[in-house]
């Protein structure tokens, strides 16, 4: 390998979205940063086959708010 080409390899935490974490290599931020997953293979549902929404910051709320009169017809 060419030196000084290649970025720092170094461990990091995995913080996993139950609260386990694990160390692993890569190249993100510096050694010893942590990593807090917001979506992981235990929560997703192509994983898990269960689907959940998860409503950050009231988006789901605000497009059902946005968009509820779409499809009702008026009588008039």
């Amino acid at each position: 390998m060419k030196s000084g080409i290649h970025p720092e390899y170094h461990e990091i935490t995995v913080i996993m979205t139950d609260g386990t974490e694990y160390t692993t290599r890569s190249c993100y931020g510096k050694a010893g940063d942590t990593i807090r997953l917001d979506i992981d293979t235990k929560s997703h549902p192509a994983w898990t086959g269960v689907q959940r929404i998860m409503d950050t910051g009231g988006q789901v709320a605000k497009f059902n708010k946005r968009f509820a009169g779409i499809g009702t017809r008026s009588k008039g």
